[in-house]
Protein backbone atom coordinates (compact mmCIF):
# COMPACT_ATOMS: atom_id res chain seq x y z
CA UNK A 1 0.00 0.00 0.00
CA UNK A 2 1.04 3.61 -0.26
CA UNK A 3 1.49 6.14 2.11
CA UNK A 4 -0.26 10.37 1.29
CA UNK A 5 3.41 10.88 0.56
CA UNK A 6 3.49 8.34 -1.52
CA UNK A 7 0.03 8.96 -3.75
CA UNK A 8 1.55 12.32 -4.33
CA UNK A 9 4.90 10.80 -5.36
CA UNK A 10 3.98 7.90 -7.80
CA UNK A 11 0.78 9.90 -9.03
CA UNK A 12 0.91 13.70 -8.40
CA UNK A 13 3.67 14.23 -9.74
CA UNK A 14 2.73 12.25 -13.44
CA UNK A 15 -0.49 14.62 -12.93
CA UNK A 16 0.78 17.85 -12.83
CA UNK A 17 3.54 16.83 -16.02
CA UNK A 18 2.10 14.41 -17.96
CA UNK A 19 -1.61 14.34 -17.87
CA UNK A 20 -2.99 17.84 -19.36
CA UNK A 21 -0.42 17.62 -22.36
CA UNK A 22 -1.68 13.64 -23.12
CA UNK A 23 -5.33 14.38 -23.10
CA UNK A 24 -4.28 17.56 -25.27
CA UNK A 25 -2.51 15.62 -28.33
CA UNK A 26 -5.09 13.05 -27.95
CA UNK A 27 -7.84 15.57 -28.82
CA UNK A 28 -6.10 17.25 -31.58
CA UNK A 29 -4.80 13.60 -32.98
CA UNK A 30 -6.93 12.34 -35.92
CA UNK A 31 -7.57 9.46 -33.70
CA UNK A 32 -7.56 8.07 -30.76
CA UNK A 33 -4.59 5.92 -30.80
CA UNK A 34 -3.72 4.33 -27.32
CA UNK A 35 0.30 4.05 -28.33
CA UNK A 36 0.55 7.75 -27.81
CA UNK A 37 0.35 7.03 -24.20
CA UNK A 38 3.95 5.35 -24.33
CA UNK A 39 4.96 8.80 -25.87
CA UNK A 40 4.22 10.68 -22.06
CA UNK A 41 4.74 8.20 -19.92
CA UNK A 42 1.95 7.52 -18.39
CA UNK A 43 0.33 4.22 -18.89
CA UNK A 44 -1.82 4.79 -15.68
CA UNK A 45 -3.44 7.99 -16.90
CA UNK A 46 -4.75 5.39 -19.58
CA UNK A 47 -7.39 5.08 -17.34
CA UNK A 48 -8.61 8.38 -18.53
CA UNK A 49 -9.42 6.77 -21.92
CA UNK A 50 -12.27 4.94 -20.75
CA UNK A 51 -13.15 7.18 -17.07
CA UNK A 52 -14.52 10.64 -16.18
CA UNK A 53 -13.08 9.92 -12.76
CA UNK A 54 -10.18 7.74 -11.18
CA UNK A 55 -10.26 7.31 -7.23
CA UNK A 56 -7.09 5.56 -6.28
CA UNK A 57 -7.25 4.36 -2.18
CA UNK A 58 -4.28 2.92 -0.27
CA UNK A 59 -3.07 1.91 3.09
CA UNK A 60 0.53 1.70 3.63
CA UNK A 61 1.42 -0.65 7.00
CA UNK A 62 3.37 2.62 7.83
CA UNK A 63 0.64 4.38 8.42
CA UNK A 64 -2.60 3.98 10.29
CA UNK A 65 -4.62 6.05 7.93
CA UNK A 66 -6.29 4.97 4.62
CA UNK A 67 -5.77 7.62 2.33
CA UNK A 68 -7.45 8.40 -0.82
CA UNK A 69 -6.00 9.87 -4.39
CA UNK A 70 -8.71 11.93 -7.13
CA UNK A 71 -8.39 13.02 -10.39
CA UNK A 72 -11.21 14.17 -12.67
CA UNK A 73 -10.47 13.41 -16.78
CA UNK A 74 -8.43 16.50 -18.08
CA UNK A 75 -7.37 18.29 -14.81
CA UNK A 76 -3.64 18.74 -13.94
CA UNK A 77 -4.66 19.09 -10.46
CA UNK A 78 -5.58 15.98 -7.87
CA UNK A 79 -7.02 15.48 -4.55
CA UNK A 80 -5.60 13.54 -1.43
CA UNK A 81 -7.20 13.38 1.60
CA UNK A 82 -7.89 10.47 4.66
CA UNK A 83 -10.73 7.79 3.05
CA UNK A 84 -14.01 9.01 4.87
CA UNK A 85 -14.68 4.99 4.62
CA UNK A 86 -11.98 4.54 7.43
CA UNK A 87 -9.52 1.49 7.14
CA UNK A 88 -11.37 -1.09 4.31
CA UNK A 89 -8.45 -2.23 2.53
CA UNK A 90 -6.82 -3.29 5.57
CA UNK A 91 -3.72 -2.98 3.79
CA UNK A 92 -3.21 -2.50 -0.47
CA UNK A 93 -4.31 -0.32 -2.93
CA UNK A 94 -7.60 -0.35 -4.76
CA UNK A 95 -8.25 1.37 -7.94
CA UNK A 96 -11.93 2.88 -9.34
CA UNK A 97 -12.74 4.08 -12.29
CA UNK A 98 -15.75 6.31 -12.77
CA UNK A 99 -16.65 5.25 -16.33
CA UNK A 100 -17.79 7.64 -19.25
CA UNK A 101 -21.25 7.13 -20.73
CA UNK A 102 -20.16 5.79 -23.80
CA UNK A 103 -17.50 3.34 -22.05
CA UNK A 104 -19.93 0.67 -20.51
CA UNK A 105 -19.15 -1.81 -23.23
CA UNK A 106 -16.08 -2.51 -19.98
CA UNK A 107 -18.56 -3.03 -17.71
CA UNK A 108 -19.32 -6.21 -19.45
CA UNK A 109 -17.09 -9.58 -18.03
CA UNK A 110 -16.58 -11.16 -21.93
CA UNK A 111 -14.55 -7.65 -22.46
CA UNK A 112 -13.13 -7.97 -19.34
CA UNK A 113 -11.66 -11.48 -20.03
CA UNK A 114 -10.81 -10.57 -23.43
CA UNK A 115 -8.56 -7.63 -22.39
CA UNK A 116 -7.32 -9.28 -19.55
CA UNK A 117 -6.31 -12.52 -21.92
CA UNK A 118 -4.61 -10.31 -24.24
CA UNK A 119 -2.70 -8.04 -22.21
CA UNK A 120 -2.06 -10.13 -19.14
CA UNK A 121 -1.28 -13.69 -20.59
CA UNK A 122 2.41 -13.32 -20.46
CA UNK A 123 2.14 -11.84 -17.16
CA UNK A 124 3.01 -14.43 -13.92
CA UNK A 125 0.64 -12.25 -11.08
CA UNK A 126 -2.66 -13.91 -11.24
CA UNK A 127 -5.31 -11.64 -12.69
CA UNK A 128 -8.65 -12.59 -11.36
CA UNK A 129 -12.33 -11.38 -12.33
CA UNK A 130 -15.20 -11.39 -9.83
CA UNK A 131 -17.72 -13.30 -11.20
CA UNK A 132 -21.58 -12.84 -10.08
CA UNK A 133 -23.33 -15.96 -10.61
CA UNK A 134 -27.17 -16.57 -9.83
CA UNK A 135 -27.90 -20.44 -8.21
CA UNK A 136 -30.84 -22.48 -7.36
CA UNK A 137 -30.70 -24.05 -3.56
CA UNK A 138 -32.89 -25.35 -1.89
CA UNK A 139 -35.16 -23.26 0.20
CA UNK A 140 -34.57 -23.31 4.34
CA UNK A 141 -37.53 -23.64 6.63
CA UNK A 142 -37.50 -22.53 9.75
CA UNK A 143 -38.70 -25.16 12.64
CA UNK A 144 -41.89 -22.95 13.24
CA UNK A 145 -42.83 -23.55 10.16
CA UNK A 146 -41.87 -27.20 9.23
CA UNK A 147 -44.15 -28.21 12.35
CA UNK A 148 -47.68 -28.09 11.62
CA UNK A 149 -49.86 -27.76 14.74
CA UNK A 150 -52.00 -31.06 15.78
CA UNK A 151 -55.72 -31.52 16.35
CA UNK A 152 -56.89 -33.69 18.95
CA UNK A 153 -57.27 -37.29 17.65
CA UNK A 154 -54.65 -36.79 14.87
CA UNK A 155 -52.51 -39.56 16.28
CA UNK A 156 -54.91 -42.16 15.35
CA UNK A 157 -54.95 -41.50 12.03
CA UNK A 158 -51.34 -41.47 10.96
CA UNK A 159 -50.34 -44.28 8.68
CA UNK A 160 -47.17 -45.48 7.74
CA UNK A 161 -46.22 -46.21 4.31
CA UNK A 162 -42.67 -47.89 3.14
CA UNK A 163 -43.15 -46.09 0.12
CA UNK A 164 -44.06 -42.80 1.32
CA UNK A 165 -42.22 -40.28 -1.10
CA UNK A 166 -40.34 -37.40 0.06
CA UNK A 167 -41.67 -34.27 -1.51
CA UNK A 168 -39.56 -32.26 -3.80
CA UNK A 169 -37.91 -28.86 -1.88
CA UNK A 170 -39.10 -25.83 -2.42
CA UNK A 171 -36.23 -23.74 -4.26
CA UNK A 172 -35.23 -19.76 -4.04
CA UNK A 173 -32.36 -17.73 -6.07
CA UNK A 174 -29.04 -16.66 -4.16
CA UNK A 175 -26.92 -14.27 -5.86
CA UNK A 176 -23.00 -15.99 -5.23
CA UNK A 177 -19.73 -13.76 -5.89
CA UNK A 178 -16.61 -15.94 -6.62
CA UNK A 179 -13.56 -14.93 -7.69
CA UNK A 180 -12.17 -16.46 -10.99
CA UNK A 181 -8.32 -15.96 -12.20
CA UNK A 182 -8.13 -15.17 -16.10
CA UNK A 183 -4.78 -15.66 -16.79
CA UNK A 184 -3.85 -19.38 -15.90
CA UNK A 185 -1.41 -20.38 -18.76
CA UNK A 186 1.52 -20.20 -17.12
CA UNK A 187 4.27 -17.59 -19.12
CA UNK A 188 5.86 -18.50 -22.42
CA UNK A 189 9.53 -18.41 -20.47
CA UNK A 190 8.40 -20.89 -17.89
CA UNK A 191 7.43 -23.68 -20.15
CA UNK A 192 9.24 -26.31 -22.04
CA UNK A 193 10.18 -24.93 -25.57
CA UNK A 194 9.30 -28.57 -26.70
CA UNK A 195 5.36 -27.66 -25.87
CA UNK A 196 5.10 -24.08 -27.43
CA UNK A 197 4.44 -23.91 -30.91
CA UNK A 198 5.14 -21.32 -33.22
CA UNK A 199 1.88 -19.26 -33.15
CA UNK A 200 2.83 -18.90 -29.80
CA UNK A 201 6.07 -17.16 -30.19
CA UNK A 202 4.56 -15.18 -32.79
CA UNK A 203 1.80 -13.66 -30.47
CA UNK A 204 4.27 -12.94 -27.54
CA UNK A 205 6.33 -11.04 -29.99
CA UNK A 206 3.11 -9.40 -31.02
CA UNK A 207 2.18 -8.27 -27.38
CA UNK A 208 6.07 -7.20 -26.42
CA UNK A 209 6.15 -5.27 -29.92
CA UNK A 210 2.77 -3.56 -29.50
CA UNK A 211 1.51 -5.31 -32.46
CA UNK A 212 3.57 -2.47 -34.34
CA UNK A 213 7.05 -5.05 -35.26
CA UNK A 214 4.91 -7.49 -37.79
CA UNK A 215 6.19 -11.19 -37.64
CA UNK A 216 9.17 -12.14 -35.55
CA UNK A 217 11.49 -13.55 -38.68
CA UNK A 218 13.55 -15.61 -36.07
CA UNK A 219 13.79 -16.56 -32.38
CA UNK A 220 15.84 -18.50 -29.68
CA UNK A 221 14.43 -19.97 -26.43
CA UNK A 222 17.36 -21.16 -23.91
CA UNK A 223 17.55 -21.99 -20.35
CA UNK A 224 20.38 -20.52 -17.90
CA UNK A 225 21.37 -20.69 -14.06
Amino acid sequence: GMSKEDLISNLGTVARSGTTNFIKALSEGESNDVNMIGMFGVGFYSTFLVADRVSVASKSNDSDTQFIWESLNGEANFHVGPDPRGNSLGRGTEITLHLKEDSDEYLSPHKLKELIRHYSEFVTHPVSLRQIKTIQVPKEVSATEDEEPKEDGDEDDIEISDEEEEAEPEMEEVTTYEYEQINTDPAIWAREKDSIADDEYQEFFSVISKGDGGDAEDWTHFNAE
